[in-house]
């Protein structure tokens, strides 16, 4: 859990996380064998969104097999791939957790996860209660179709890479390079961080 007081931070209101924290969670990896690290994107436009992001966070923490690490700041963004105010805008935010799920399971628990909150898929893009997204697992590099692995359009969605990096600013995205210089390369139009908003890790 190094991420949340590196130097260089993307989004200043990002505060250090207390060293009793910390060092809570890296005792809970001692229940973990041979753990690898994923990154999780959140996000909601339905409902209670903040409630609905931490919903999420708890829920990641419960799933046995699974830490969570970090958790970014709150970002609104405006909704992705549909016409300019036809949705709610989003509230988004990244996880980092370690786990010793396979990709497949975890991917299981994340649906598991949105299906516990009404998440419906009607349509494409379509506004939803809750979106659960593996946006990397370790080093895998996969085309499955129903897993690709890392995330497909992570690499230009500043609603993922804004909250990464403020986490974890050295983070890379496997076969795209640094998170620092994927950000540099898109726009943040419509993204935007929320100060007066918090998710907390799991107790």
């Amino acid at each position: 859990m190094t991420a949340f007081f590196t130097a260089g931070q993307s989004d200043p209101t990002v505060q250090p996380v207390p060293a009793s924290v910390v060092q809570k969670v890296d005792e809970a990896d001692t229940t973990l064998h041979n753990p690898r690290r994923a990154v999780i994107s959140i996000g909601s436009n339905l409902g209670n969104r903040l409630e609905n992001l931490q919903g999420a966070v708890d829920a990641l923490e419960d799933t046995p097999g699974v830490r969570v690490k970090a958790v970014s700041p709150v970002y609104e963004t405006e909704p992705w791939g549909v016409a300019p105010g036809s949705q709610p805008s989003y509230f988004n935010a990244v996880v980092v957790l370690k786990t010793t799920l396979p990709p497949s399971s975890l991917l299981e628990r994340a649906q598991a996860v949105e299906e516990a909150f009404h998440r419906v898929r009607d349509e494409r893009w379509g506004p939803r209660t809750l979106d659960v997204d593996i946006v990397s697992y370790a080093d895998v590099v996969s085309d499955d179709p129903v897993l690709t692995l890392p995330h497909p359009r992570a690499h230009e969605r500043a609603f993922v890479l804004a909250p990464w990096h403020d986490v974890e600013p050295e983070a890379q995205l496997v076969g795209r390079g640094p998170v620092a210089l994927l950000l540099d390369g898109i726009t943040r139009e419509g993204v935007s961080p929320r100060a007066d908003l918090e998710l907390h890790l799991p107790e």
